[in-house]
C-alpha cells in the first residue's frame, strides 16, 4: 500500500497542495536553466512566474509540523552561488534596487540596498529544499517540508518575492532593457528548460 493510498485525505495530497509544488518545481526548474533566457524574456518570465508562486502559496492551508522527520537540505553553499551568478548575468546592471527596512511593528526604519539574483536565489532555496524533501514519499516529510516552505513564506521568502517582483516589474516596462533581436529566443528557451528539468520529478502524485 502506497501512502497516498494509506493517507489519502491528508493534506499533502490535497488540491492546493499539488498546485504548489508543480508551480514551485517549474518556478526551480526556470531559474536552473535561466541561461537560455535574454534579459528581456527572463525578466517577463520572472514576473509571471512570481506572480503565480505567490498566489499558489498563498491559497494554502495551514500546516503543522508534525517533529516526527528531520528535513535535508539540499542546496549548498556552491551551488546557491552558482545560481545566483547565473541570475545575475541576466539581470546585469538592473539587479540592485533600493528596498525599506519595515520592523515588526510595522514601522519603517531606513533604505538598504537589495539585489534581485539574491532574493531570487533565496526564493529558490526554499523551494527545492522543499521538493527534495517531498519526493521522499513519506507523508511525515512530504508534510514537514511543506510546513516548513510555508512558513518561510511568511516571514522570510513571500516579502522577497514582492520585492523582486516590483523592481521586476519596474525595469520590465522602464524601456531600458535590450530588445531581443530573435523573437523566438524566449520560447526555444522555454522548451530546453522542460527538457532539462527532468531532475525535478513530481509524478509521486500519481502513485
Amino acid at each position: 500500500m502506497t501512502e497516498k493510498e494509506a493517507y489519502p485525505e491528508h493534506p499533502v495530497y490535497s488540491k492546493n497542495t499539488i498546485e504548489f509544488i508543480t508551480v514551485a518545481a517549474e518556478f526551480c526548474a526556470f531559474l536552473e536553466g535561466c541561461r537560455y533566457y535574454t534579459p528581456k524574456s527572463f525578466f517577463d518570465k520572472s514576473t509571471k512566474m512570481l506572480s503565480l508562486l505567490y498566489l499558489k502559496a498563498s491559497l494554502m492551508p495551514q500546516m503543522e509540523d508534525s517533529s516526527f522527520s528531520e528535513l535535508q537540505q539540499f542546496v549548498t553553499e556552491l551551488s546557491y552561488e552558482e545560481q545566483r551568478r547565473n541570475i545575475e548575468q541576466l539581470t546585469g546592471e538592473f539587479d540592485e534596487y533600493l528596498d525599506i527596512r519595515q520592523e515588526e511593528d510595522g514601522q519603517y526604519t531606513d533604505e538598504f540596498v537589495a539585489y534581485i539574483s539574491e532574493d531570487l536565489t533565496d526564493i529558490y532555496q526554499d523551494l527545492r529544499d522543499m521538493i527534495a524533501n517531498f519526493q521522499s514519499a513519506d507523508v511525515n516529510i512530504m508534510n514537514d517540508a511543506v510546513a516548513d516552505c510555508l512558513d518561510n513564506f511568511q516571514t522570510f521568502w513571500g516579502p522577497k518575492l514582492l520585492n523582486a517582483l516590483k523592481a521586476m516589474h519596474t525595469v520590465l516596462y522602464s524601456g531600458k532593457l535590450p530588445v531581443d533581436e530573435n523573437t523566438e529566443s524566449y520560447g526555444v528557451g522555454y522548451d530546453r528548460i522542460e527538457n532539462e528539468s527532468s531532475n525535478i520529478e513530481i509524478d509521486f502524485f500519481n502513485d
